[in-house]
């Protein structure tokens, strides 16, 4: 541990009660660098996305490297670094996908949102994220859209689904 690790002290006025229930589910564990992902899943959950200031927190409790505790949260696409947007696009990227299209439909849906994969719109409507697998290589290429695993998509079909998120926004706003 670093000496700035044992200086870290959350912001208790923006945050406090959030950090409390991180604490006890942290204190479930008995504080074990062995639950890492747990502790991930439940700080997501509370704060809605994994900061660099909360990854810091996680690894000083959890008395582990900020190093693991980053590699981990960036190894799994479940874990998000930054703000999501209403709707969350996830590709997958893994070999059966890509061969059956998967780089098409990226290319597609980033020319229809103005934006890359890792980012979110920014009217903050849509995040684009790309998966290592997601399991599902019977049906590639395959895309998880807001949780729904949606199999031997096309670029076409995929812009579409955007079109729709995007038409219910405007909907819901009017």
């Amino acid at each position: 541990m670093t000496q700035a690790n044992d200086k870290f002290k959350p912001d208790q006025a923006a945050s406090g009660s959030r950090y409390k229930l991180l604490d006890r589910t942290i204190a479930q564990h008995q504080s074990s660098g062995y639950a890492l992902i747990e502790v991930l899943h439940a700080a997501q959950g509370i704060f809605g996305y994994l900061e660099k200031d909360l990854l810091t927190y996680i690894a000083h409790k959890l008395k582990s490297p900020l190093s693991h505790v980053y590699g981990v949260a960036t190894f799994y696409h479940h874990f998000r670094l930054k703000p999501s947007g209403e709707h969350v696009f996830v590709l997958c990227t893994g070999t059966a996908c890509y061969v059956k299209g998967a780089g098409a439909i990226q290319q597609a849906v980033e020319h229809h949102c103005k934006t890359g994969f890792g980012d979110t719109t920014p009217d903050g409507k849509v995040s684009l994220v790309c998966a290592r697998c997601v399991g599902a290589c019977g049906l590639a290429p395959v895309a998880t859209l807001d949780d729904a695993v949606v199999g031997k998509l096309t670029p076409e079909g995929a812009v579409e689904r955007i079109r729709q998120w995007e038409q219910d926004s405007e909907e819901v706003s009017a």
